[in-house]
């Protein structure tokens, strides 16, 4: 044997052991043995691709590379050496050449799936993404059952929005190997965006099991548990993905969204600050704290957060959106320049018109009531002008959007009752379905309107069940646009019903939309929509001045007296509120229950001076759940009853917000109800009547500053309806300081009340109107 023989054999004895002990895992003993064949035999080019196998496997990329660029230099022509030292030279950065050696490793192999997918890998890196697709696609003919590939592909369709494709390669990929999280995580984000929610869910179930610490799972499962209405099953997803990965700023994000929806707005914003403290550049998290401040009236601080949105993407039309929208204060300041507010707030949304005409986009539907100009209706003021500007702008992105799907109307049923679709988040035990909503189920007659509901609010309660009992076809459920749309469709309405547009996303993306051929607004939100696909505005004859037209762009449709149907409550009794609160028995109660938006600052006088007059007494008001805002209007308050000479400890509480029984308690216990000015209180003045308290109101401008005074004249008891501010003031102070005088008014009020209740009337008007619409 020659010399050259005997290092052959030595090199190819010392190759064999090296992957003997490859393949039991002892990698230290292979290396040994690699180098040993190497050393015995240089340019050895199978030693050299072990032994670089072997270093990469160890993480020692650079000695890697060195190991492949000499198996190279050994054999260019060689399939390997080309693709393994390509695979490493991406990983690098260095990407032309990677690119020029993964060819080659493909030309001098017929049949190598593995290098096509490290090709399509530095393809798309480098940004052709067809040429990317085609290698990955080359790929898998070759092995149907290459799950990396697979994954691959699906990723890259991902990425270009091709969902459908995506999904399919994805779903293959899982199956042929169960345990790739990733490619379940991908699945689950390929279903998000199909409308797939509970797969979606199903997915990232998937991925966190086969991957423990995966929090980016943890983290997208509890955002679509969030969008599905399931917030305690989010919140514990989005702590367990803290848990995983601490300073994850994204699940502060999702920590944030989901206790923003209710009373953790404090805790809330406290999540989207640390998310932007770990992130300055989520975008996501600067919108949403945006959202919430402008909801807590910290416009300014709101403005600069939704700035900071637009600084990362100009283009966001979500962020410009309730930039836009964000002007309109939830509580004014004292010295508000009113007319100057309301010139800023047109200007705003008529720069976000002309910003969306200018820069046309196929997802800017999306943005449509992100934020809604909810506090416009605060204002007594005539905002029809405004919110036809805003109404435009709602309709024609939904119609671009619904045009593009080629959705129509439903074509209007020939026989048998007219079908009337009520679309509403407040199925349940709320004031929209308590003052409105509840009468139609009640009492609408099944022979001339068969109602199918359509409840956008997850949550069911006991009042949800009525709806549920009497509905023709009851849909429920946290569901997207487009399924809404399908489900709607399906149910074939012939008049679409909506009692509270104005309130929730998704109520004003379906009303801006022509899903029937008639279509309704009613006062659970009394005010214009200005949305031209809304025909028809019930409102109540009762509750309307003579000129209401004028405010409407709908035809307004005058239903008989206060326009619903009520039925007596029980009223419970809850006695001690006096001596919870430290009120002597005989000393004034004057209670006034409005939410924080309800107080506009041209009216704070008057409570001042109602304490001025009666010398002694307790004015009582509420605490809201959102504690800025009424300690902004506790300030503006206390300002004013200075500026009187007035004690303000001496006369005024602010008492936390009540449940039922300890709420019908304090009004049992009062002395006279002052209701809010400029927008009314219907539910808690009904309340009130029940417990025989005197209400004492204004009769406003607009439906929304009526509804106790036009409860009041039902009943007969116009007196209580005062003509002006100074005469508001004379009411409560007699009314408050006059025992026997409001003992004799109780009494009255307890034989009147009875003219409010069972009133069919609006309902067999509304039955025609419905009749007659179509």
């Amino acid at each position: 044997m020659t010399a050259g023989e005997a290092a052959k054999a030595e090199a190819d004895r010392r190759l064999a052991l090296g992957r003997q002990s490859e393949a039991a895992g002892r990698l230290q003993e292979a290396l040994e043995h690699y180098r040993a064949a190497v050393s015995a035999l240089p340019g050895h080019a199978a030693a050299l691709l072990d032994l670089g196998s072997v270093l990469d496997a160890l993480n020692r990329r650079a000695d890697a590379l060195a190991a492949f660029e000499a198996a190279l230099a050994s054999a260019p022509q060689d399939a390997y050496a080309n693709y393994n030292l390509g695979r490493l030279l991406f990983l690098e950065g260095q990407w032309p050449r990677a690119e020029a050696l993964l060819r080659a490793a493909v030309a001098a192999k017929r049949e190598f799936p593995e290098a096509l997918v490290a090709l399509a890998s530095v393809l798309e890196a480098r940004g052709d993404l067809e040429g990317a697709q085609h290698a990955m696609r080359e790929a898998i003919a070759l092995r149907p059952d290459y799950a990396g590939a697979l994954k691959n592909l699906g990723v890259l369709l991902a990425r270009l929005q091709r969902w459908p494709e995506a999904a399919d390669a994805l779903r293959r990929a899982a199956e042929l190997d169960p345990g790739d999280a990733d490619a379940s995580f991908w699945l689950g984000n390929a279903c998000i965006q199909l409308g797939k929610p509970e797969l979606a869910l199903q997915a990232y179930a998937s991925a966190a099991a086969r991957r423990p610490g995966f929090a980016e799972a943890w983290c997208r499962h509890g955002n679509v548990l969030a969008d599905a209405g399931r917030p305690q099953e989010a919140l514990a997803c989005f702590t367990r993905a803290l848990e995983l990965k601490p300073g994850y700023a994204e699940a502060h994000l999702g920590l944030g969204n989901v206790l923003g929806v209710g009373e953790g707005q404090e805790q809330a914003a406290a999540h989207f600050r640390r998310a932007l403290a770990l992130d300055p550049g989520l975008g996501l998290a600067h919108l949403n704290l945006g959202i919430l401040l402008s909801h807590h009236g910290a416009r300014e601080e709101a403005q600069a957060s939704l700035r900071a949105a637009l600084a990362l993407n100009p283009d966001w039309p979500e962020a410009r959106w309730a930039y836009a929208v964000a002007h309109v204060p939830t509580v004014r300041g004292p010295e508000e320049d009113l007319p100057g507010l309301r010139q800023r707030i047109a200007a705003a949304f008529e720069e976000l018109e002309r910003w969306l005409d200018e820069r046309p986009r196929p997802d800017a539907h999306q943005a449509v009531g992100i934020q809604q100009p909810f506090w416009l209706a605060y204002q007594e003021e005539d905002n029809r002008a405004l919110l036809e500007r805003y109404g435009r702008i709602c309709t024609r992105l939904m119609g671009q959007w619904q045009t593009a799907r080629g959705l129509r109307p439903a074509p209007r049923h020939a026989r048998g009752p007219v079908r009337v679709g009520i679309v509403s988040h407040h199925l349940r035990n709320h004031s929209v379905w308590h003052a409105l909503v509840k009468g139609w189920f009640q009492q609408l007659d099944p022979a001339r309107v068969a109602l199918i509901a359509f409840c956008l609010d997850p949550q069911e309660d006991a009042e949800t069940r009525v709806a549920r009992a009497r509905a023709a076809r009851f849909e429920r459920g946290h569901i997207g646009l487009e399924r809404w749309c399908e489900v709607i469709a399906d149910a074939q309405p012939d008049v679409l019903l909506y009692p509270e547009i104005g309130m929730d996303p998704m109520s004003l993306k379906l009303a801006s939309l022509r899903l029937a051929r008639v279509q309704a607004a009613s006062w659970g939100h009394p005010e214009t929509t200005g949305l031209p696909t809304i025909d028809c505005y019930l409102s109540a004859d009762g509750m309307e001045p003579a000129r209401a037209q004028e405010y409407y762009s709908e035809r307004l449709v005058r239903l008989p007296h206060l326009g619903t149907y009520l039925e007596p409550r029980d009223v419970p009794t809850a006695p001690g509120a006096r001596e919870r609160l430290g009120i002597e028995p005989d000393e004034p109660l004057l209670i006034s229950p409005g939410t924080p938006f309800k107080y506009a600052p041209e009216h704070d006088w008057i409570y001042p001076e109602i304490a001025r007059r009666l010398g002694r007494g307790r004015l009582v008001f509420f605490r809201y759940w959102v504690r800025a805002l009424s300690d902004g209007v506790e300030a503006r308050l206390r300002g004013a009853f200075a500026t009187r000479g007035v004690s303000f400890e001496r006369h005024v509480r602010f008492v936390p917000w009540q449940d039922r029984d300890a709420f019908y308690g304090l009004l049992g216990s009062a002395d006279v109800f002052l209701d809010t000015l400029g927008f009314s209180g219907f539910n808690t003045a009904l309340q009130a009547i029940e417990c025989s308290l005197p209400v004492v109101t204004i009769e406003g401008r607009f439906l929304r500053g009526r509804l106790a005074s036009g409860i009041l004249r039902q009943m007969g008891l116009d007196e209580l309806v005062a003509s002006d501010p100074q005469a508001y003031i004379d009411l409560a102070v007699r009314i408050a300081g006059d025992a026997a005088g409001r003992e004799a008014l109780r009494g009255r009020i307890r034989a009147a009340r009875t003219r409010l209740y069972g009133d069919l009337a609006p309902i067999r008007a509304l039955e025609d109107f419905l009749a007659q619409g179509l």
